[in-house]
């Protein structure tokens, strides 16, 4: 039986990459505070403690990672550090972490985010980071194949956000079509790939 590592099992998208993964395969799903496994994926130490206690996986995916959007005017040093340490460092370090827990031909798939080709006001910080983890995956593969594919997922606005929002839920996708994108890079996308989740 496959084991896969869910980081953000809790989140919108979490859950319904839980759910629709194969019955065969050995959940393992974590998170900051409602997942049975917890981990703070900005502290490289409890990344750490939690890859150390799991053993040998044979896939990963994160779709945590915390990043702030605010006007320029308003983004200071620590939104800045908030960020880097929260969606970019956390997935680089699963990856630098998590490369020597996974099985022989095992997948790590990561999160970006479309503001990285389009940014709009406020997402100077998200916009960088999501850019980042695109380049980073890019170059991971290369360093870690073929043993261990690295790709990503860029989704865009979720229905189920935008609907919560009291905005038209139909310029985006349900999070059920976006976990389906992200199962389908980790059982088969390419290394290096980013696949766009977004009309």
């Amino acid at each position: 039986m496959q084991r896969i590592l869910i980081i953000g099992a809790s989140g919108l998208i979490g859950r319904e990459v839980c759910r629709q993964l194969p019955g065969q395969v050995e959940l393992i799903e974590a998170g900051m505070s409602k997942s049975p496994y917890q981990v703070d994926i900005s502290d490289a130490a409890s990344l750490g403690a939690l890859l150390g206690n799991l053993g040998r996986v044979d896939g990963m995916v994160c779709v945590a990672g915390m990043a702030r959007f605010k006007p320029w005017a308003e983004l200071d040093a620590d939104d800045w550090a908030f960020t880097l340490a929260n969606k970019l460092m956390g997935q680089v370090n699963l990856v630098r972490l998590g490369a020597a827990h996974l099985n022989d031909g095992g997948a790590i798939t990561l999160t970006s985010g479309l503001l990285a080709q389009h940014p709009i006001p406020g997402s100077a910080a998200v916009s960088t980071v999501n850019a980042a983890i695109e380049a980073f995956v890019r170059a991971a593969a290369l360093e870690l194949g073929p043993r261990v594919r690295v790709n990503a997922v860029s989704p865009g606005w979720i229905a189920e956000t935008l609907t919560s929002m009291g905005l038209d839920p139909s310029p985006g996708l349900s999070a059920a079509e976006v976990a389906r994108i992200y199962i389908e890079q980790l059982t088969h996308g390419a290394s290096g790939s980013v696949a766009v989740a977004s009309r």
